[in-house]
């Protein structure tokens, strides 16, 4: 990974966060994308058109994957990949929410070295590369270290606590919050701010990249739903849910989960 990757995507994020902050969320351009693949704003376009005139520009060796940018089987021939979602919580931007997120990641042979979370109007950039730990506006971040699911916080959607997705039906006892952006989810797990987080519907490569590294790197254990570890640019961009939790309410969490259950919570 080039030194640099980090404070490009740092960068890249700090502009992306000027141009969305340009439009108001409630009163922005929105439509519905194709086979109910959710909504779409003008700044969610305005945002990538920047990304991807200005990371690809900087690496041109680099592959491409983001929400926004019709997907090309040539990202898969490269060593090194950019992953974007140019806005993380696009529903809440559009109700004029300040909880959404620009999500920046580098995976090279597919796991993440760079990454960058980065919420504008609530002025949190999280951020790290492999090997040289998280931070939080600079300041180095760590996941809690809570050891129990009943006193546990964990971010997680309602469904996620039906009785089919746990061993013997049994739901474990933990307090459930939720955060509409998966990839803030992500990094307040790595800040320590709540226990842990899950989400068990197959999940999209450039809503849970950079979060994976955050808190990998924050000393943290992220992985799919079935306890395997994240691996990204895929031929299909997505991938078995995400657990992710410091290691004790993350052991605590695989143990009485079922692998695969029928359905698929959101």
């Amino acid at each position: 990974m080039p030194a640099t990757d980090l404070q490009l995507l740092i960068d890249a994020a700090l502009e992306a966060g000027k141009i969305a902050t340009r439009f108001s969320g409630a009163t922005a351009e929105r439509w519905d994308k194709p086979d109910g693949a959710g909504p779409v704003t003008e700044a969610d376009l305005a945002v990538n058109a920047m990304l991807e005139q200005m990371l690809p520009a900087a690496r041109p060796g680099y592959g491409w994957l983001s929400e926004e940018t019709e997907d090309s089987p040539d990202r898969l021939s490269k060593d090194r990949v950019f992953i974007i979602d140019p806005i993380d919580g696009t529903r809440s931007f559009a109700e004029g929410s300040r909880t959404w997120a620009h999500s920046l990641a580098v995976a090279e042979q597919g796991v993440v070295t760079a990454a960058v979370i980065y919420l504008p109007l609530r002025d949190l950039l999280y951020a790290a590369a492999k090997g040289q730990g998280a931070t939080l506006n600079q300041e180095t971040i760590n996941v809690s270290e809570r050891c129990a699911l009943d006193s546990a916080e964990v971010l997680a959607a309602k469904p996620n606590l039906q009785p089919r997705h746990w061993r013997q039906g049994q739901v474990p006892e933990f307090k459930r919050n939720y955060r509409p952006s998966l990839a803030y989810r992500m990094a307040l797990v790595a800040q320590g701010r709540f226990d842990g987080m899950m989400t068990l519907r197959p999940s999209w490569e450039w809503d849970i990249a950079a979060g994976d590294l955050i808190i990998r790197e924050a000393s943290g254990m992220c992985s799919d739903r079935a306890g395997q570890p994240l691996r990204f640019n895929n031929a299909l961009p997505r991938l078995n849910g995400v657990i992710a939790a410091g290691s004790g309410v993350y052991g605590l969490l695989s143990e009485q989960l079922e692998p695969e259950s029928p359905g698929i919570a959101p």
